[in-house]
């Protein structure tokens, strides 16, 4: 396992996106060497505003029905904690590198075990969130 240092965006860490198929997921925004030494591991590198970052994930849904528990999530004293992480929080990032092939040739990844928040910026919901969780005025 390795870890690497960034800036988070849209972080699903203790509750996974169910956009496509559920899956443990950060943006993590980081330096051109760091990115570059990913893509020179077969890597994807994604181009954002923010600058390059790598998408390091986990799958919920595993085979023959195992289910992955989510990542681990600890402040900066190494707390667990259970919050949600907001867009530009600093963070440090352990990870599993892997690589295989299969029917459609070789692949890498990158298996997100933990995130340490650094710096936090709080997570904003999208507008008239709140509105909608049942309370009542």
């Amino acid at each position: 396992m390795a870890v690497v240092n960034g800036t988070a965006y849209w972080a699903s860490i203790k509750t996974p996106n169910t956009k496509f198929e559920p899956v443990y997921t950060i943006n993590l925004v980081v330096d051109e060497d760091t990115a570059n030494d990913f893509a020179s591991r077969g890597h994807k590198i994604k181009q954002m505003d923010e600058g390059p970052s790598i998408v390091i994930k986990r799958k919920v849904n595993g085979p023959n029905g195992m289910v992955r528990t989510a990542p681990r999530l600890l402040d900066a004293e190494k707390n667990e904690v259970n919050y949600s992480v907001g867009n530009g929080s600093k963070v440090r990032v352990q990870f599993n590198e892997y690589q295989g092939e299969n029917k459609y040739g070789p692949y890498t990844g990158l298996d997100l075990q933990a995130v340490q928040v650094l710096d936090l910026v709080e997570y904003r919901a999208e507008d008239g969130a709140e509105l909608l969780d049942g309370e009542e005025f």
